[in-house]
C-alpha cells in the first residue's frame, strides 16, 4: 500500500478528528485537575509531582541537549516525522529529537540521552516526549492538539535573552519560557508560537494523559488504541524508525567517534621515555599544533 493514504484512510482520519474533538467536553468533565488553558504552578505541582525532579535534572538534560545541537543539521524537521504538521511548519526551522512518540520509546535515541531518558522513564502515563528546537525567526501559526485527554508540559532548556520576544499564546493567554522551569498547558486549546529573536529556543516537550476519573480514563485508552492503528500514527512511527536507521545512525557514529577521541591518550607524560622536559614541551607544541588536537577543538564546540 506504500505510504500514501487511501480514500478509506482519509475518510477514517476525518471521522477520527471529529470523534476526538467531540470528546473534549466529556474529558473536561472527568478531569481531576483544573481545566484552565495554562495550569497555575501550584496546581501543576500537586497534579504532577514528577515535575520537580524534571526541573532538578534540567542542567543534566541541557548538557545532553548541547551535544545533540552540535549536530543539529542531522535532526529531522517536525513534518519529516509527522507529515500532517507540514500545514503549520513547511520548512526546516522546527526540528525535533524524539524520545517517546505515541507511547513508543525510541531506544536508540534514549541511549544517546541517558539522563533525560532516566527521568522520562519515571513519568506516569507518558505518551510523547521530544526536544523541540525552534530556529531564530520561526513562527508556528495557531493550531490545536488532538484531545483534551492530554496535558502538555514544556521544560525550558534554551531560552533567548529577549524572552519577551520568544513567546506562546494559549487560548489568548501569553506564556514565556524560563530555563529550568516546567510549564503545563492544555494543547487542545488554540496555541501559537513566535521566536522573534536571533537565537534558538529549545524545550523538552512532554505529553501525559490527563488525570481523570475512571470513565474518562477508559474512553481515552480506547481512543488511543484505535488511533495507533491509523495511517497518521503508523506513518509517523515508520518515518521515525527510518530516521533512526539513517540520520540517527550517523549521529550515533559521531557520538562514538567523539567518545573515542576523549579516551585516546594525548601523548606520553614526562618520565615515560623522554629524558629532557624541554624536549617534551618542544615536541608536543609543534608547527600547527599549539598543544590542542583537532578532536578536542571539535568537542569544545
Amino acid at each position: 500500500m506504500g505510504t500514501k493514504k487511501t480514500l478509506k484512510e482519509k475518510w477514517l482520519g476525518r471521522i477520527g478528528h471529529h470523534v476526538f474533538r467531540g470528546t473534549d467536553t466529556f474529558f473536561a468533565s472527568q478531569s481531576r485537575i483544573a481545566t484552565d488553558a495554562v495550569l497555575a504552578p501550584g496546581e501543576a505541582q500537586r497534579a504532577f509531582p514528577w515535575a520537580a525532579e524534571l526541573a532538578e535534572r534540567a542542567p543534566a538534560i541541557a548538557t545532553e541537549l548541547r551535544r545533540l545541537l552540535r549536530h543539529r543539521e542531522l535532526l529531522p524537521a517536525f513534518q519529516d516525522i509527522a507529515a500532517g504538521q507540514a500545514r503549520i511548519s513547511p520548512d526546516d526551522r522546527w526540528r525535533v529529537f524524539v524520545l517517546y512518540g505515541f507511547g513508543r520509546r525510541s531506544a536508540p535515541n534514549c541511549a544517546l540521552c541517558p539522563e533525560t531518558a532516566r527521568v522520562l522513564d519515571t513519568i506516569p502515563d507518558l505518551e510523547t516526549a521530544f526536544f523541540s528546537v525552534l530556529a531564530p525567526g520561526k513562527h508556528i501559526p495557531a493550531h490545536r492538539g488532538i484531545s483534551r485527554g492530554f496535558v502538555r508540559a514544556h521544560l525550558g532548556l534554551v531560552v533567548p535573552e529577549r524572552a519577551d520576544r520568544c513567546r506562546m499564546e494559549v487560548d489568548a493567554q501569553p506564556v514565556v519560557w524560563r530555563e529550568g522551569e516546567v510549564l503545563f498547558f492544555d494543547d487542545s486549546r488554540p496555541h501559537e508560537v513566535w521566536n522573534d529573536t536571533e537565537q534558538e529556543r529549545v524545550v523538552l516537550l512532554i505529553d501525559v494523559r490527563r488525570p481523570m476519573r475512571l470513565p474518562g480514563r477508559l474512553l481515552l485508552a480506547s481512543l488511543m488504541t484505535g488511533l495507533r492503528t491509523t495511517f497518521f500514527v503508523r506513518d509517523a512511527v515508520r518515518k521515525q524508525r527510518a530516521w533512526e536507521a539513517g540520520g540517527g545512525q550517523v549521529l550515533r557514529e559521531r557520538f562514538d567517534a567523539a567518545a573515542r577521541d576523549t579516551r585516546r591518550p594525548q601523548g606520553r607524560s614526562i618520565g615515560q621515555g623522554v629524558a629532557d622536559p624541554a624536549k617534551q614541551v618542544a615536541t608536543s607544541i609543534g608547527p600547527g599544533q599549539g598543544g590542542i588536537s583537532k578532536s578536542s577543538c571539535a568537542e569544545s564546540g
